[in-house]
């Protein structure tokens, strides 16, 4: 989701998505909307996945609290990286993230304490987000790392970090696509990518279990695109708009 509002997340999930991104690591996604969104998505019992900014640990738990099915943390960019999101992000014995047990996610204080702690653990999922190439070097380590559970491979901002921004071909990129799904799932972690109907069939055969496939300001714009076309090839060879037509028939 790029677009603020929550019918988005709505009429996705009518369509029969499994899961929703919302982002707010790029998009000023106001949190009254991303509740909304949450709304939206439980009422489709479709998921909510939120890239959260880096910042503070506020940042990460509040679309845990309000009851998001999991977060994404952009840019990990090693192992101690990692391993400070997950202290942030999981509770007792996993982590140390702040409890209140008053929002959503703990039914508005309406859960036992301890029963809110073990199911958030156990029903929230984390994500880390490889898309840079200073990780590299600690990616088994992080694989291995207890309390998160999906590695997520992004080439946009991989290719630029190699310094060949868009060349999706690049064996850099090739090979480490491959690596990060291998590792993940060596590991017990889910691997997730990036990808859309061309080569979503090779990216699942690579191993990958989530990919995130098109957006909405993808779909409006293709939308909008083909409308203007078609409006252009039917009134092709008439010199006057529609309006003009009219204002000349009031005259």
């Amino acid at each position: 989701m790029n677009l603020s509002e929550p019918r988005v997340a709505e009429i996705a999930g009518i369509g029969g998505f499994d899961c929703v991104w919302a982002d707010q690591e790029h998009i000023g996604l106001d949190w009254s909307v991303l509740a909304g969104c949450v709304w939206a998505s439980k009422s489709q019992d479709t998921d909510l996945l939120v890239r959260v900014p880096r910042g503070s640990y506020s940042d990460y738990v509040r679309p845990l609290e309000m009851d998001a099915t999991g977060i994404m943390v952009p840019h990990i960019m090693g192992l101690d990286d990692a391993r400070q999101v997950i202290e942030m992000t999981r509770f007792h014995p996993i982590g140390r993230r702040p409890i209140d047990g008053g929002n959503a996610d703990g039914a508005y204080t309406a859960m036992d304490f301890n029963a809110y702690l073990e199911e958030a653990n156990r029903e929230r999922f984390v994500i880390l987000q490889i898309e840079d190439p200073e990780p590299l070097d600690d990616l088994e380590a992080i694989a291995a790392l207890d309390g998160y559970d999906m590695l997520f491979f992004g080439p946009g901002d991989f290719s630029q970090g190699i310094g060949a921004p868009g060349q999706w071909d690049h064996p850099k990129l090739l090979e480490t696509r491959i690596r990060v799904v291998e590792v993940a799932r060596k590991h017990g972690k889910f691997a997730g990518t990036v990808g859309g109907p061309g080569n979503l069939s090779d990216l699942v055969s690579m191993g990958y279990q989530f990919v995130s496939v098109g957006a909405d300001v993808v779909g409006l714009t293709k939308y909008c695109r083909e409308l203007v076309s078609a409006f252009g090839a039917s009134t092709a060879g008439n010199s006057t708009s529609y309006l003009e037509n009219q204002t000349t028939s009031a005259k």
